[in-house]
């Protein structure tokens, strides 16, 4: 089946469900990687979202993102000017209903979308040579093949899944993560690549192999659509039918089975930063061999990661360790074994620990809070507030608050109240009383916020309107 329109335009279609624990702790649950901009300048989701802007520069990304960060990836779209769609996932299931959901969205617009699917946590090296490689797929994809990307390997890697290439561009068989001798082999032999996660296909020919392979999938996605509302910018996939949508990758859901799958060899300095150790393999190190971020001292080291945050670390001796360090949490690990630091973050969750899930500063849809200083009874934040932004109208069952102005100016409700604070101002909000806080200027307002009381979990805060549709109290 070929398609009418030779000049369709490449839609990029960015996933952004992961998690990204392997980089833990400057990745977290509620802030993952593709958030993070581990070389400085944008973020991972920011690159992949501007990545062919040279070849596509007038279609917008649509991105497909967990419904917890969607405020913190509407933010970053829109500081690199792409206010592209955001397609919202209620729960994860992996990859193949992701895709699917976008498929269908687009298809309604055009069938024969073409969609170039991008993981939103990946690094690109060589623009310029990505482009030429999504060149020459689209020429395939256009015509009704299932395209993936394979990068030749420059070393075994137990990390990452094989393409096994056929003649022609085929596929013969796609392999699971190998165990070091096997993999050892695969690089060997010439005919194997590494499966780089990148795929690019029509709208219309993704839903007629997802519902072939897969009905279950393109059932559950087609109701999570079908019943889908849109948000300003968002559309939020109906909780109910996606939840029943069985989890499966697109690999698994497809690629091994179709008849039209077809590789195309990516040769672009990928990686997917899976790890601590591909993050080092990617970067610019010094003449000893290290990658040393942030205020960082480092003596007698050689082949070693160390990033720094928020204080001096300082480091004699090291030879191929990970140091890295964030204002709650250090990981030191062997940098052989930093593929572990999953299953040490699954550990942290089993115990409880909130380190997992968030920074100590957590991003808000109307900007952030960090934990300055926490003790019996009472609690200290610092919070930035966005020109023209405000929190929920919100009261606390078990806590007072006592607001102290440090920069800008606030507008501040409390009970049948409102006035303005300006810098060196405070006001105090007693508990179970209904208050609100607004920026109403022109820079961000930054402010102290002292807690006290017998409880100061952020599940206190009982809401009666909210500018970004958080939940309500009924």
């Amino acid at each position: 089946m070929m398609a009418d329109d030779k000049r369709t335009p490449i839609q990029p279609v960015v996933l952004s469900g992961g998690s990204g624990s392997r980089l833990w702790p400057l990745s977290r649950e509620q802030h993952p990687k593709q958030l993070l901009a581990p070389f400085g300048g944008q973020t991972l989701l920011q690159e992949a979202c501007v990545r062919i802007d040279r070849l596509s520069p007038h279609v917008p990304p649509l991105v497909v993102c967990n419904e917890e960060y969607r405020f913190v990836v509407a933010e970053q779209l829109r500081l690199i000017g792409k206010p592209g769609r955001i397609l919202l996932e209620p729960v994860g299931r992996n990859t193949a209903p992701a895709l699917t959901c976008a498929a269908l969205v687009l298809a309604k617009e055009q069938p024969a979308s073409l969609m170039l699917v991008m993981p939103s946590d990946h690094l690109i090296g060589d623009r310029s040579a990505f482009e030429a490689a999504v060149e020459a797929a689209a020429i395939f994809a256009r015509d009704g093949a299932i395209v993936t990307f394979g990068v030749t390997p420059d070393r075994p890697e137990t990390g990452y899944g094989y393409i096994k290439q056929g003649r022609d561009g085929t596929v013969e068989a796609f392999v699971e993560k190998p165990a070091a001798e096997l993999a050892r082999r695969y690089v060997e032999s010439g005919e194997y690549l590494w499966n780089s996660g990148l795929f690019m296909m029509r709208a219309d020919v993704w839903i007629e192999e997802i519902g072939l392979f897969a009905p279950g999938i393109m059932k559950a996605c087609q109701g999570a659509c079908d019943r889908g509302q849109q948000d300003e910018t968002f559309f939020r996939l109906d909780v109910e039918a996606f939840r029943a949508c069985p989890s499966d990758s697109i690999d698994y859901a497809v690629m091994e089975k179709t008849s039209r799958a077809r590789v195309c060899r990516l040769d672009a300095r990928w990686s997917d930063i899976g790890a601590w150790s591909s993050l080092w393999q990617q970067a610019s190190r010094d003449s000893n061999d290290n990658l040393l971020q942030g205020d960082v001292v480092a003596r007698d080291s050689h082949g070693s990661l160390v990033l720094a945050q928020s204080r001096l670390v300082a480091a004699i001796g090291l030879e191929d360790m990970v140091v890295v360090e964030t204002a709650d949490a250090v990981l030191v690990a062997p940098k052989n074994r930093v593929q572990e630091v999953k299953e040490l973050v699954q550990t942290l969750a089993r115990d409880g620990r909130k380190e997992c899930k968030h920074h100590r500063k957590v991003h808000r849809p109307w900007g952030s809070y960090e934990n300055v200083d926490t003790g019996d009874g009472f609690q200290v934040k610092r919070l930035i507030v966005h020109p023209g932004a405000s929190l929920s109208l919100q009261m606390h069952h078990h806590r007072a608050e006592h607001w102290v102005v440090v920069r800008g100016a606030a507008r501040v409700t409390c009970g049948e109240e409102q006035f303005m604070l300006t810098e060196n101002q405070s006001t105090y909000i007693p508990m179970g009383s209904r208050h609100r806080l607004e920026n109403p200027g022109m820079i961000p307002l930054e402010v102290i916020e002292v807690q006290s009381g017998r409880y100061l979990g952020e599940d206190d805060i009982v809401r009666f309107a909210d500018t970004y549709k958080r939940h309500l109290q009924a």
